[in-house]
């Protein structure tokens, strides 16, 4: 008898627990369900997705500023723009490079100067405590030179408080020590256009002077330190600054005339369309405003054409609007193919052939661009991140859409994804990682100079691109090992980039996470055992840094502080899928930390199907600007739940 009874409680035990399973997967499938099907009710006719790509509010402020520059002040729009930049304020009256961050003076600067061009009264109390804290960090004389400079075109700012970057640098020869080759592809096309507007003093029409002398301690006309001494090749460069502007009525009229044509040509030959020099909005508004200064006419066809581009970037909303600071459709649907390549690689087999058929019309091939000054010999095959920007291939976008492609197993796709496994190899640095544009651009020293106080002017080899070189080409080498000296030397490259907590740094997403399971998932695909210790240190930080809740989340303090690695306020779904899927990926589907990650995932999906994580979730640089990928929270959490379901083998 107690024998039977045990054997009842068993057998119901037993039924008990297999309900709460297959309520659990039902549970599991029906997101998956949910997800997918918004996803894929997001694709272009055309096949691709692209999504909204926010910045913080400086490139709102400069869209404004620009209207005063030329006096073409579209009201409706400025009042808009206007909404949107007093509902990003915080508390303190600042505006941050990315949400809930710190106040940055140089946004602030921008966002007070648009909006009180926009009309806002200077008494507003949002006006007023924005003044108030950027007096408090030493006035409008302490922003960064991008800010000086557009205050020195307004006449807010003498032209010595900017640096010196002439124009005659288009002359300089490539064994000079600056040189255009010698530096990053969005350094390069936001600065030629610059050189005009600096050497010439462009001055904005500025039809309400508006001035913002209320922004400074001291009058700017006294100001003395704009150029803070930091190292000793800081001050050499400084010292070459103050020559350069005491020697400049030597430089022949025939030489400057010269290096004005010789910018021109060059950013009018990569006018790139109606998608913008370099595909960024800096650029496209250098370009467009050198164009006019120079004295193109408003009806040129270049001129009309960078104006379209640059309000293409436009997101018009019913009560507020912003403006981005590019498009990333290849970037979107490349990861969007790889959640539905995991969700169902055969039901979504349509929409899969769709995006391919969009994305081979957009690899590229023989066009000219400037990865060729390093690599003249070597043939295209490489993918930009914008819809258009044939000079400046990604490597990034390269390696996820070829190993997408690999992937999918579908048919016809060989060529493109042998032609860019090819132009990835041929794009390896010395030391085995990869830029994400450019070979071996690592002249460190040029971060001196007084125009680079953004410390953003190169683009060095980072682990999280060549993490992704690896996951393409160790997947394409299982048949052409051909790529396997490629491969090892880019797996020497990441096994030494690793922290000694286990992390990888995450130059391309927020931070430590986005790293780890970059590397993670591109060690997957090699030959490499889970046993590595490379895999298990990487394991342990992750379980170390999940939060009570389940979740993973970091802050982009992380890059200002690395005591910050690994955390956050609160959790992501995005972050905590990047957590589990590198989990995953070192063969840890059946712990209690992913299990508790796809919990939190699950509890967090909103009713339409999708996510909504508010916080910015990728550095454009270090330090100096940040980005909200609005695609982050519709894809990755899918992937997740979808692979936690293959390897758990849940389907109904």
């Amino acid at each position: 008898m107690f024998t039977e009874a045990n054997s009842r409680i068993h057998s119901n035990d037993i039924q008990s627990s297999a309900t709460a399973i297959s309520s659990y997967t039902y549970n599991l499938n029906a997101a998956i369900n949910s997800a997918q099907a918004k996803l894929l009710s997001l694709q272009h006719e055309d096949g691709y997705w692209v999504f909204e790509l926010e910045a913080d509010c400086t490139i709102p402020a400069e869209y404004i500023m620009m209207m005063h520059y030329l006096d073409d002040i579209n009201e409706p729009l400025q009042a808009k723009i206007a909404n949107y930049l007093r509902s990003r304020q915080s508390a303190d009256g600042s505006y941050p490079l990315f949400m809930g961050g710190p106040g940055d003076i140089s946004c602030s600067v921008k966002v007070y100067y648009a909006l009180k061009m926009a009309g806002d009264d200077i008494n507003a109390p949002h006006m007023v405590i924005l003044r108030d804290y950027i007096l408090s960090q030493g006035g409008a004389a302490k922003a960064n030179v991008f800010t000086r400079i557009a205050l020195a075109i307004f006449e807010q700012l003498p032209w010595r408080g900017v640096p010196y970057i002439p124009v005659e640098i288009m002359l300089l020869p490539k064994w000079f020590p600056f040189h255009l080759d010698k530096v990053s592809y969005w350094s390069r096309t936001v600065m030629v256009p610059l050189f005009i507007l600096c050497t010439l003093q462009a001055k904005a029409k500025n039809p309400h002077q508006v001035d913002i002398l209320e922004l400074f301690v001291i009058h700017p006309d006294k100001e003395q330190h704009y150029f803070p001494e930091r190292t000793l090749l800081n001050k050499f460069f400084l010292f070459l600054d103050q020559l350069g502007r005491h020697t400049r009525p030597l430089i022949p009229k025939r030489t400057h005339e010269r290096a004005i044509a010789k910018a021109k040509d060059w950013f009018i030959e990569r006018l790139n369309g109606e998608d913008g020099l370099g595909g960024i909005f800096p650029a496209m508004v250098n370009a467009y405003e050198a164009m006019l200064l120079l004295g193109m006419p408003a009806d040129h066809p270049h001129v009309v054409i960078a104006r379209k581009a640059i309000d293409k970037l436009l997101v018009i909303n019913e009560h507020d609007a912003y403006c981005q600071p590019c498009l990333s459709p290849v970037w979107d649907t490349g990861l969007a193919t790889l959640a539905l390549q995991e969700s169902d690689k055969q039901g979504n087999a349509k929409a899969l052939a769709r995006a391919y058929d969009w994305l081979k019309s957009k690899q590229l091939s023989d066009e000219p661009g400037d990865w060729q000054v390093s690599k003249p010999n070597l043939a295209g095959g490489g993918w930009a991140f914008q819809f258009e920007n044939p000079y400046y291939p990604d490597v990034d976008d390269t390696a996820v859409v070829a190993f997408a492609m690999a992937d999918s197993n579908l048919p016809n796709l060989d060529e493109s994804i042998h032609r860019a496994t090819r132009w990835i190899v041929g794009m390896q640095s010395v030391n085995g990682g990869y830029g994400a544009f450019d070979v071996d651009n690592t002249y460190y020293y040029l971060n001196e100079i007084p125009f680079a106080d953004h410390g953003a002017l190169l683009d060095p080899p980072t682990v999280d691109v060549s993490a992704r070189c690896a996951m393409l080409m160790a997947k394409v080498a299982q048949n052409h090992d051909e790529y396997l000296p490629a491969l090892e030397r880019t797996i020497n490259y990441i096994r030494g980039d690793q922290e000694a907590d286990g992390s990888w740094f995450g130059r391309w997403g927020t931070n430590y996470i986005y790293g780890t399971w970059s590397v993670l998932m591109g060690l997957e695909q090699t030959h490499l055992p889970k046993s590595d210790p490379m895999y298990r240190k990487a394991v342990n930080w992750l379980k170390s840094i999940q939060r009570e809740d389940g979740g993973w989340g970091e802050d982009n303090l992380s890059y200002h502080d690395q005591s910050f690695s690994g955390r956050y306020r609160f959790s992501t779904a995005f972050q905590t899928a990047w957590a589990v899927l590198g989990l995953m990926a070192a063969g840890e589907a059946d712990s209690p930390e992913v299990k508790a990650g796809i919990d939190f995932i699950l509890r967090a999906q909103q009713a339409d199907g999708v996510w909504n994580d508010k916080c910015f979730t990728a550095p454009g640089f270090p330090r100096v600007f940040y980005l909200k990928y609005h695609g982050y929270d519709k894809f990755f959490p899918l992937w997740a739940l979808a692979r936690y379901r293959n390897e758990r083998n849940l389907q109904c």
